[in-house]
Formats: structure tokens, sequence, C-alpha cells
């Protein structure tokens, strides 16, 4: 499994990378993996604001359809064009397919975000 240590990450298999004031999101390989082939992802729209811990998207799978939750507060400033012609780029590299980026209202919500540790923790649990 793969679990980089330069991102955090939720309870509900999204990650981020912090980029200054903008956190890019994307889907875990845990996640990926328990979805299998992804389908369709439905990106959200620029500008929208979107709340911690609520459902900003979704993506769709053989298996079954998902939420990806912010997990920021703020504003979508970025979604990544590419999933629309190749949803399947989030099976190849999960953490290089981000879906959406945040400039974030309160940069203290990234402490409530678990680091690679906690998670891999989390996963065995």
């Amino acid at each position: 499994m793969n679990i980089p240590g330069d991102l955090k990450y939720t309870e509900d298999h999204e990650w981020v990378r912090v980029e200054g004031s903008v956190g890019y999101v994307g889907i875990t390989d845990h996640a990926q993996h328990e979805l299998g082939d992804i389908v369709y992802v439905e990106l959200p729209e620029v500008d929208m604001e979107v709340e911690k811990d609520e459902e900003a998207t979704s993506i769709e799978s053989v298996k079954a359809a998902a939420p990806v939750n912010s997990p920021l507060s703020g504003k979508i400033v970025q979604v990544n064009e590419d999933l629309e012609d190749e949803a399947e780029l989030i099976n190849k590299d999960p953490y290089e397919a981000y879906i959406f980026a945040v400039e974030m209202s309160d940069t203290s919500e990234l402490d409530d975000l678990m680091d690679a540790d906690a998670y891999k923790e989390f996963l065995e649990k």
C-alpha cells in the first residue's frame, strides 16, 4: 500500500497536498483499490465554496459510486480536467491524479488530518 509521507489524510480516505494556501485533494491508494476500476469522476465547479468534511463531488467505479468529501473548508480554485476523459488516471497513480484544489479559508483544519504514520495505523485497525 502506497502512503506518501508528505501528504495529509482523512478517515474517509482522501489525501491533501498543501502548496501555500491551496490544498490539492484526491483519494488514497487504499480507496482506489477498494473501488476498483474508476470509470467516471464528477468534477466540482470552480469557485464553489466547500466545507470541511462535506461532500464536494463523487467518483464512480465498476463496483460502486462513492462521495469525495473536502478535507478542508474554502473555495475550489482548480479541478483536474484530465479526469473527464481519463478517470482511470486515479487507478494508475492516485497521488498524482488530484481531483480538485481548495484555497483554504482556515489552515488550522490541517491539524485535524492524519500524517502518513497515523493513516497507516488507522488502516490497520
